[in-house]
């Protein structure tokens, strides 16, 4: 059997291309597309059957060149770095895997809301450096048992979210360009609210909706001035749906009183990025969809479609229905 060629874009350690490997079916040549100089880029894309990514921008230039290519094959859920427009000129496939890294997004925003309540870099730093805050801190750190949770975008991470932010005692509220049916709403107690007054009511802000032109800046210096003075900004989901310059100005000037950012506009982030300077923002590098848990489902996902489409099966959430095989 001939075998096929497969790109992989995004830059990887080699933890990660040993399990891209591993879970690589038989009868396919697999290439890391940061391992390959500027000629066997082009030789490979020309002969690449399917291409695969997660974050790496596979831009009209990419689509173009890929001659032979079957399936683009996002690893996640956002296609805001893939042309879809492109492929589908081309009639090539792009899919992502729903869902894939719903839990541990859920469960990456809880730890951001508990860290921001509860104070947890400022004490672990205060605490190595010798300094005994157990009275100081305690004025100022909360549960979240008893405040409101407003869920913006409820897909399969807000779901999940709202599942387990339930569970810590919260009452639900969300918006969503698809709201829930009532017998959905019942099932996690959530209400749907227009998204001006799930601003006005909630203590905490969490953003699980992807990046699009109806979504860029929709937390802005309008929007953050109906938050709460008390409330709390978690964002999951892509950098530019908040404008990072009027959050800075709302953090500093108590519009809010803290922010949680897995993502933002530019990645990896400017170190010099003023909201890094700000205490109480907590910065990771777009960690959310990534455990070994989800990775090891997520790869596993990505090959089968490739094998479905290798079998002359259409392939499974197909994202551009101008497409075909």
């Amino acid at each position: 059997m001939e075998r096929e060629t497969i790109i992989y874009f995004d830059k990887m350690t080699q933890e990660m291309e040993d399990m891209l490997q591993l879970h690589k079916p038989e009868n396919y040549d697999l290439l890391f597309w940061s391992n390959l100089d500027e000629r066997s880029r082009q030789q490979a894309l020309e002969e690449a059957s399917y291409l695969m990514a997660t974050v790496y921008e596979i831009d009209k230039r990419i689509i173009e060149g890929a001659k032979r290519t079957r399936l683009i094959q996002k690893c996640g859920v956002g296609l805001d770095n893939i042309d879809v427009t492109a492929a589908s000129r081309r009639g090539i496939p792009v899919s992502n895997i729903p869902g894939c890294n719903a839990v541990c997004v859920a469960e990456l925003t809880l730890l951001l809301i508990l860290a921001l309540y509860r104070k947890l870099p400022y004490a672990n730093t205060h605490t190595k450096k010798g300094e005994w805050l157990t009275w100081k801190l305690r004025p100022d750190s909360y549960e979240m048992r008893g405040k409101t949770h407003g869920v913006i975008g409820m897909g399969h991470v807000g779901w999940e979210t709202a599942v387990r932010s339930k569970a810590m005692g919260t009452e639900i509220v969300y918006y969503s360009f698809n709201p829930l049916t009532p017998e959905r709403e019942a099932a996690i107690g959530a209400r749907y609210l227009p998204l001006e007054e799930l601003l006005k009511v909630s203590d905490i802000v969490s953003l699980h909706i992807p990046l699009t032109s109806d979504t860029k800046a929709l937390i802005n210096s309008r929007t953050l001035s109906l938050m709460k003075p008390n409330a709390v900004l978690i964002n999951v989901a892509r950098g530019g749906i908040i404008d990072e310059g009027d959050l800075y100005n709302a953090l500093v000037q108590g519009t809010i009183k803290g922010a949680a950012l897995d993502v933002f506009e530019q990645e990896p982030v400017n170190p010099q990025h003023p909201l890094l300077t700000l205490e109480q923002v907590i910065a990771t590098p777009h960690i959310g969809g990534g455990t070994v848990d989800t990775l090891n489902y997520v790869y596993q996902s990505a090959y089968e479609n490739i094998e479905r489409v290798q079998q002359g099966q259409h392939p499974l959430f197909a994202c551009n229905t101008l497409a075909t095989v």
